[in-house]
């Protein structure tokens, strides 16, 4: 039977691997479906039974926007590695943001976190886009 999630949270939140610091600065995480980066319970991604998250993957050159969940099987939680499931989001924003909401209306129950999903995926996607670069001609400003 696995810990309950406020166990869990009790037990990591001032010592775990992805916590990281700086002066004048929120206590923020690297942890594996965290959607916001901060270090609070509400949006651990490794003391919760229901995560969510939203971030970008590099393979390659290709770029890709990643939605992050917790396995509906119970008995994936005695194995680290094969906890979390990671899906491919559409680039379009109407098809990304439709599937953003189906993956958090349907069967999972954390519709609070729906909403920063969403703003999470539009900054992840202009984040793709690439400065044009232009070139002024020395000959043409005379």
């Amino acid at each position: 039977m696995p810990a309950s999630a406020e166990l869990l949270w009790e037990c990591m939140k001032g010592n775990t691997s992805f916590i990281r610091k700086s002066a004048n600065m929120p206590i923020m995480s690297r942890e594996p479906g965290n959607l916001c980066g901060k270090h609070s319970f509400k949006f651990s991604g490794l003391a919760n039974s229901k995560v969510l998250d939203v971030s970008s993957k590099k393979v390659g050159s290709k770029e890709k926007i990643m939605l992050t969940t917790h396995h509906k099987k119970g008995s994936r939680v005695h194995r680290p590695g094969s906890i979390l499931l990671a899906a491919g989001l559409s680039k379009s924003t109407k098809k990304g943001l439709q599937q953003v909401t189906k993956a958090t209306e349907g069967s999972f129950n954390r519709r609070d976190l729906m909403e920063l999903a969403k703003i999470k995926f539009q900054k992840v996607k202009t984040s793709f886009k690439k400065k044009k670069l232009v070139f002024k001609s020395r000959r043409a400003t005379k």
